[in-house]
């Protein structure tokens, strides 16, 4: 009887258990590199105890813009004489925080009742201070959004979709990682599409950008705007190679596109915000009125110069170090340019809103609870509470200049509708909108379909609706296409008929010639060109190729605009906030099939299609508001 291979001898089994060790130990390294500890495993063994001071108040700040408002009420890091937070009763006592493992420990052991981060960082802790009644936390105001931090990539990656297993360096338990779960959700990724490189610090040697500078095989990285200016130059630029940028490396998605995906958030211990809740609601009142104080403090600054402004400035360079701000113009002011402060009305539409069902609070509580769960921070959910605070009592009114009474009271479109249709339309005819758009999917319609249910294209529908709340500074084009069959068949026929067109060959295997040339009806932009033109009109013909084509170019449009319709009549039934101006039909008629030159019924169906592609437009398309909610 033949023996089998590995038993032919101590030597080859002695190989084959050997390879498959090598192949053990190098998937096992490929796992621990891509897992996630868990948070409580980070935190390490903490007795919860107390909090037995309240004078002064230990408060943590991170590295970030909405900083400034805390700073300013505070006169500094400690409580000075006349500034808003001595009026309001307090005495207060900043301390850095970026280290969040280190704020989620002085919280526990009752050294501070706050937490400062953003939400998705509290929701990773969610575990950890969520098992005990007393450190549960409540998430009991929003500061602002980021519109300054960016996934920068290599020239490998230009859509979201691209992502698809690429190596991407990021801070462990930083800001980023909800910023990077929302963007695998929109390609419809998930955690184990990527892999992931941890890194400690969010900037500075060991921070994302060196690990990217120094290692060719990551393709992307999660930065601060300092460093994705020194990796590409500028928001807009393609780095050189030169100073320092990294070659090729771009700007992939901002939250100055990405605009409702990182939100700052403070939470308090539940059995100190119960016990101390006044005093809960004047802190953050005086941050609030801080805010609205910085806001006005910068516009002055940007127009003529602000002497208060520039000592705001000077304070805020000394707290955080000349390392990290080393200039008052670009890197201090550019800090808090960086955030947008959501003020009162902010707070009311996160807290208060119920048709802000993806960027409320709710639909962050449940987002960053799946986050923690499922990308292993967590093994359990523990819910975060929400604030009862009512925004609308007089500890806020009386102090504040910008308020509103109710949801209904918020301002719904934000968008400059021309200004968006114009951009688009002028992508789409320079053949750039494609570098603009951030993802892309499709949807079908039988021949001569007019409508789009909502029980038909749910799933669609509420993955545009998403799209519009997270991405709250890009607009979603419908591009409806059009299948080209109709327009080439009366193009042949009329090119046999006038002379000027000839073809060879049987049914099935033409060719074509065009003036004696060969031509073929597969490119497209030629053909467009040429009906254009009215190369192919014969008078005699009841229609022609132009007639045609700019009859499937109108049919295009008014799907899109149905499909628009749908839409908003499916958001409005699901009681869920969008902006109408966000969304822009775009007509595109024959311009862009799937398939060229249909030889069956199924494949003119493949060209029978609606196209949703989320564009990033200009700051100038976005109204300019004081708060941004």
């Amino acid at each position: 009887m033949k023996k089998h291979p590995i038993f032919c001898s101590s030597k080859v089994l002695h190989q084959f258990l050997k390879y498959n060790l090598i192949c053990l130990m190098l998937l096992c390294f490929m796992f621990s590199a891509n897992a996630q500890e868990r948070f409580a495993d980070a935190v390490g063994q903490v007795t919860a105890r107390e909090v037995t001071s309240i004078s002064p108040l230990v408060v943590p700040y991170i590295t970030w813009g909405g900083e400034a408002a805390l700073f300013h009420a505070n006169g500094g890091l400690k409580t000075k004489p006349g500034t808003i937070m001595e009026k309001q009763g307090l005495n207060l006592e900043l301390v850095p925080g970026d280290n969040f493992q280190q704020q989620v420990r002085d919280y526990l052991s009752g050294k501070t009742p706050i937490l400062r981060g953003t939400f998705r960082m509290i929701a990773q802790a969610s575990e950890v201070i969520g098992r005990d009644p007393n450190t549960k936390p409540v998430v009991f105001g929003q500061l602002t959004w980021s519109a300054g931090d960016h996934f920068v990539g290599r020239s490998n990656i230009r859509k979201i979709s691209d992502l698809n297993g690429k190596k991407i360096a990021i801070q462990k338990g930083g800001p980023h990682v909800g910023m990077l779960y929302d963007m695998l959700k929109t390609a419809r990724l998930s955690k184990s599409n990527v892999q992931l490189v941890w890194v400690e610090e969010l900037t500075g040697a060991k921070g994302p950008a060196e690990k990217f500078r120094n290692d060719a095989s990551i393709a992307g990285c999660f930065v601060i705007t300092p460093d994705m200016i020194g990796l590409t130059g500028g928001p807009e630029n393609t780095g050189t190679g030169a100073e320092g940028t990294v070659k090729r490396a771009r700007v992939v998605v901002s939250t100055a596109t990405l605009s409702r995906s990182i939100a700052d958030v403070y939470a308090c211990r539940k059995d100190f915000y119960d016990k101390y809740k006044p005093f809960i609601e004047r802190f953050f009142a005086g941050y609030l009125k801080g805010a609205e104080e910085v806001i006005s403090l910068k516009k002055a600054y940007e127009r003529s110069g602000s002497t208060q402004y520039n000592k705001l400035l000077i304070m805020m360079q000394n707290v955080y170090g000349k390392d990290v701000l080393p200039t008052l113009e670009e890197d201090a002011h550019g800090l808090i340019a960086d955030c947008t402060f959501v003020g009162q009305p902010g707070n009311v539409a996160f807290f208060n809103d119920p048709s802000n069902t993806i960027s409320g609070f709710e639909g962050f509580n449940k987002a960053g609870l799946d986050m923690a769960v499922n990308w292993g921070f967590a093994s359990q959910k523990h819910a975060l509470l929400p604030s009862d605070l009512n925004f609308n009592s007089n500890a806020f009114k009386s102090l504040l200049a910008t308020t509103v009474d109710a949801p209904t009271q918020l301002k719904k479109t934000r968008f400059k509708k021309e200004t968006v249709r114009a951009e688009i339309e002028s992508f789409n005819e320079d053949a750039v909108l494609d570098e603009k758009t951030l993802i892309s999917f499709t949807i079908q319609f039988d021949a001569n379909q007019d409508t789009f249910s909502a029980s038909r294209y749910s799933a669609e529908f509420d993955r545009v609706v998403e799209l519009a709340s997270k991405y709250g500074n890009a607009a979603i084009a419908i591009k409806g296409h059009s299948d080209p069959s109709r327009t080439l068949s009366i193009l042949v026929r009329t090119g046999l008929s006038k002379g000027f067109l000839k073809r060879t060959g049987t049914r099935g295997s033409y060719k074509y010639f065009l003036n004696g040339k060969p031509f073929s009806l597969e490119n497209t932009t030629e053909l467009i060109r040429l009906i254009d033109q009215r190369k192919f009109d014969d008078s005699s013909d009841v229609e022609n190729p132009f007639q045609v084509m700019r009859a499937a170019l109108k049919l295009s449009e008014q799907r899109g605009e149905a499909v628009k319709q749908s839409i908003i009549d499916y958001a409005r039934s699901k009681n869920a906030r969008i902006d109408t101006d966000q969304i822009v039909p775009v007509g595109v008629g024959i311009k862009e099939p799937v398939i060229a030159k249909p030889t069956s019924p199924a494949e003119a169906a493949e060209n029978r299609r609606v196209e949703f592609a989320l564009i990033k437009v200009s700051a100038e398309a976005v109204a300019v508001s004081d708060f941004d909610f």
